[in-house]
């Protein structure tokens, strides 16, 4: 399966307007790991979930595919940033507490993964897989919101985010002592930080390079008119499922 890597473009944007996740996600995660060792975020884009590990582990190593997502990434002693592929590490056998994916194994080649995070993990580590699905606002705007993400933008997402729909239902997960769970993220934003947030999906890029135009600005004004001053709450359904290396 070919690389995907659809962050690149937009990499300033998702390190100002993405979520980061809730508090009560990483208590809950961290509660089911006994090692502090060391850990793996893969995929850490601009390293949101390197720098939480980095205050829990001894050692944090963060990858992904994209050099400018990296570059957005926050220093830390304990944290080294590299690029690599999800499915191919340098990483030693049996090396890792903890691995993690946030909002991205969607994007990987499935049992190439798998076979992966099975090798890396101590026995009994833990791997722990997690997304958040379509953001919600309120009656008025959600059907606006909806529309444009299942049909006005329906051709410009790959097929890969669809997993996201259905909670990684259709993406194996032959882990150990398997769990699920769900959070709800919430933030106060004004209708320009929504609207950013959205020139962060994957297919606003790819309408812009076949178009050469902002799908954002679509609905952009009536977003905005019904928005109306200040700040409303969003929310973000999140969910994860963890495993136990076998």
């Amino acid at each position: 399966m070919p690389i995907l890597d659809r962050f690149s473009t937009q990499a300033k944007l998702y390190a100002q307007f993405r979520i980061d996740y809730p508090a009560a996600l990483y208590e809950w995660l961290l509660a089911r790991v006994p090692g502090r060792h060391r850990a793996w975020d893969c995929a850490t884009g601009n390293g949101q979930v390197a720098v939480v590990l980095a205050r829990h582990f001894a050692q944090v190593e963060a990858t992904d595919i994209s050099q400018a997502q990296l570059a957005q990434a926050p220093p830390r002693p304990n944290i080294n940033y590299q690029l690599a592929q999800a499915e191919h590490t340098p990483f030693p056998d049996q090396h890792f507490d903890l691995v993690t994916v946030g909002q991205a194994v969607h994007w990987f080649e499935p049992a190439a993964f798998n076979q992966e995070v099975q090798r890396v993990l101590q026995p009994g580590g833990v791997i722990a897989e997690w997304g958040y699905s379509l953001v919600e606002v309120n009656p008025e705007l959600d059907p606006i919101i909806q529309t444009f993400y299942a049909e006005t933008l329906h051709a410009y997402w790959d097929a890969n985010r669809w997993h996201i729909d259905d909670e990684y239902a259709r993406l194996p997960f032959p882990f150990a002592e398997v769990e699920t769970t769900r959070f709800t993220e919430a933030r106060r934003w004004t209708a320009a930080h929504f609207l950013n947030y959205l020139r962060t999906w994957s297919s606003v890029a790819n309408y812009q390079r076949q178009h050469q135009q902002d799908a954002v600005l679509l609905i952009a004004e009536e977003v905005t008119r019904l928005w109306g001053e200040g700040e409303r709450e969003v929310r973000f359904p999140v969910f994860l499922r963890l495993g136990r290396a076998r």
